[in-house]
C-alpha cells in the first residue's frame, strides 16, 4: 500500500531530489502555500504533554501516576516492553526542544503539566516546589524565545493515589483538580495566557469503561458516563474559578478539548445522514454539548438513548447520572475558545455492536472508513482532509457563528522515517481544507498546532507509531533529535508568518 499512495503523493505535491540523505526541493505549489495566507493574528504552534515526553518518573520529587503503575506492574502492556520512564528526555533537554520550535518557526508551545510532580499525592497536601519550579524554568525559556505556552492541565496522567480511591468516577476528584488548578494558576498563571483544563476526555472515559487504557476498569457503559460527569463539572469548577478569581488580573483564556473523527454518513441515505448526526452526538456532543450549546446539559439524543436502555435493562435509573440545573447552568459557557484534535474520519451507518451495556450499544452505530482513503501507520488514522473543515464547520453549525475554536492536535502516524513525505502531504492537504474553513465558511478558528513537534511515546503503542517533525533515536541514552522533511515542510510554510 505504502508505494501506491508514496507514488500518488509524489505526483499530486513534490518533485523529489536527493540532497545527502534527505529530499529537499518543493513543487511551487507547496511553497506559494504559506501561513500568509491565513489571517494575521492566526497562531501556529505544536505541541507535546508530559507524559509522552518528559521521562524522569521519579525524580525531582514526581509521584507515581496511573501510567507508571500499569507499565511497571505489568511490561508487557506496552508494545515491544517500552515504558516512558525516560521517553525522550524532555525534562533534562527541554531548552533543545523549545531551540526546535524556535528553529522550525511556531510561536506557540503546547505544554501540559503532570499532576503527580506537581501534587505526588494528587491533593494539595503536599506541593512539590521541585516540579513547579521545573515548569517556571519551561516556561521561561519559552518567554526568551518569545514563544507564547498554550498549558493543558491534564493529559491523561492521574496521580495513582487518585485513582486509588476511585479515580475520575469518585465525585471528590471535582475539589481535588479545582485544588490542583489553583496551585498551578497561582505558581505559573502569571506566564500563561491560553489554558486547556483537560484533554480529550472521550478517551480518558475510556479507561472507566475498557481495559484498554489506564486504570482499565472495565465498567462499560456506566463508569465511562460516571467518569465523564465528574470530568466535566471539574472543567466547570476551574473555568468558573479562574473566571472569578484570577481572569481580572491575568486575562487568559480556558477551553476544553475535544477528539474525534469527523463522521460522515456510509451512503448517501437519509437513514445513513441520521446515524452520522447521531454519532457526531455520542462524540463531540457528549462533552460538546454542555459546555459549548446554549442549552446545555447532555444532547437529547444520549439521554434519550441512554435512559431507554437502562429502563430496558431494568435499572432503577440511568447509567447516564443527571445534572441539576445549578451545575446545568455551571458548565454551560465555562468556556473562552474550543480546542479541537482533528485527525481522521469514519464512515457511519445504524446498527447494534460492543458490549451489552456499552456506548457502542447506546450509540447504536456501526463504523467503517472508505477504503479509497490513504491509510497510516495508525490503524486508526484515514487520511481524510476535509474531516478538519467539516469538524469546525459542525462546531459553528452547532455551537453558534462566534466560537472561537483552535486546533489544538493535527498530525500524522508512521514509522519514524526522516524523509516523511506522507506526513508533509498530509499537513499541506489539512492546512489547506482548514484555510477553507476560515475564507471561505467563514469559521472563527484561531490558531493551529501540529503534532507534534518530537517523535514521543504513543501510550499502547509505544515508539513504533511516530508523529514527530523531528526524529529520535530512542535506542540512543541520549535521545539524539533529527529533522524531518516534514519540519522543513513547516519552516517554509512559515517562513513569511515569522
Amino acid at each position: 500500500m505504502r508505494n501506491c499512495v508514496e507514488e500518488y503523493f509524489l505526483l499530486l505535491v513534490f518533485s523529489r531530489c536527493v540532497l545527502g540523505n534527505s529530499y529537499s526541493i518543493f513543487t511551487n505549489e507547496v511553497e506559494d502555500f504559506t501561513a500568509s495566507a491565513f489571517p494575521h493574528s492566526f497562531i501556529f504552534g505544536s505541541g507535546t504533554s508530559a507524559y509522552q515526553v518528559e521521562g524522569a518518573w521519579n525524580e525531582g520529587g514526581k509521584g507515581e501516576n496511573i501510567w507508571d503503575r500499569i507499565i511497571h506492574a505489568d511490561p508487557n502492556y506496552i508494545s515491544n516492553n517500552s515504558n516512558a520512564d525516560i521517553a525522550c528526555d524532555s525534562y533534562h533537554k527541554y531548552k533543545e526542544d523549545i531551540k526546535l520550535l524556535k528553529e522550525t518557526g511556531f510561536s506557540m508551545y503546547r505544554i501540559s503539566i503532570s499532576w503527580s510532580r506537581v501534587l505526588p499525592n494528587g491533593t494539595n497536601d503536599y506541593i512539590n516546589e521541585e516540579g513547579l519550579q521545573y515548569y517556571r524554568n519551561v516556561l521561561n525559556e519559552l518567554a526568551r524565545h518569545n514563544i507564547e505556552p498554550m498549558v493543558t492541565l491534564y493529559h491523561w496522567d492521574l496521580p495513582q493515589k487518585l485513582q486509588d480511591i476511585g479515580g475520575w468516577m469518585n465525585e471528590t476528584i471535582v475539589d481535588h483538580f479545582q485544588n490542583y488548578a489553583r496551585v498551578v494558576f497561582e505558581a505559573l498563571g502569571n506566564r500563561v495566557k491560553w489554558w486547556i483544563t483537560i484533554n480529550e476526555p472521550l478517551d480518558i472515559v475510556s479507561g472507566y469503561s475498557s481495559t484498554w487504557t489506564p486504570p482499565n476498569v472495565g465498567l462499560h457503559g456506566i463508569g465511562d458516563y460516571i467518569a465523564g460527569h465528574n470530568i466535566l463539572k471539574a472543567h466547570a469548577k476551574v473555568y468558573r474559578m479562574y473566571e472569578k478569581e484570577f481572569k481580572p488580573i491575568l486575562k487568559g483564556k480556558i477551553g476544553l478539548a475535544l477528539d474525534g473523527a469527523f463522521i460522515l454518513p456510509k451512503t448517501d441515505s437519509e437513514e445513513d445522514a441520521r446515524a452520522a448526526e447521531q454519532a457526531m452526538q455520542f462524540h463531540f456532543g457528549w462533552f460538546g454539548h454542555p459546555v459549548y450549546s446554549s442549552t446545555g446539559d447532555y444532547p437529547p439524543v444520549m439521554r434519550n438513548n441512554i435512559d431507554q436502555n437502562s429502563q430496558i435493562e431494568g435499572r432503577n435509573e440511568s447509567r447516564l447520572p443527571y445534572f441539576t440545573p445549578q451545575e446545568i447552568e455551571e458548565i454551560k459557557g465555562s468556556y473562552d475558545f474550543l480546542g479541537h484534535n482533528s485527525y481522521s474520519a469514519a464512515l457511519a451507518t445504524f446498527g447494534a455492536t460492543g458490549f451489552d451495556p456499552s456506548v457502542e450499544r447506546d450509540s447504536n452505530i456501526l463504523y467503517s472508513a472508505d477504503p479509497k482513503w490513504p491509510s497510516s501507520n495508525c490503524s486508526w488514522l484515514k487520511v481524510y482532509p476535509k474531516a478538519i473543515r467539516n469538524s469546525v464547520n459542525w462546531f459553528k453549525d452547532h455551537y453558534g457563528d462566534d466560537l472561537p475554536i483552535f486546533i489544538t492536535e493535527n498530525g500524522y502516524c508512521d514509522d519514524g522515517r526522516i524523509n516523511d513525505i506522507e506526513r508533509v502531504t498530509y499537513y499541506d492537504s489539512y492546512l489547506k481544507e482548514l484555510l477553507e474553513a476560515v475564507v471561505d465558511d467563514g469559521v472563527k478558528v484561531i490558531g493551529y498546532l501540529a503534532w507534534s513537534i518530537i517523535d514521543n511515546f504513543e501510550w499502547r503503542d509505544g515508539y513504533n507509531h511516530r508523529f514527530g517533525l523531528h526524529h529520535i533515536n530512542f535506542s540512543d541514552p541520549q535521545r539524539p533529535r533529527r529533522k524531518k522533511l516534514s519540519a522543513e515542510y513547516w519552516q517554509r510554510f512559515l517562513l513569511q508568518k515569522t
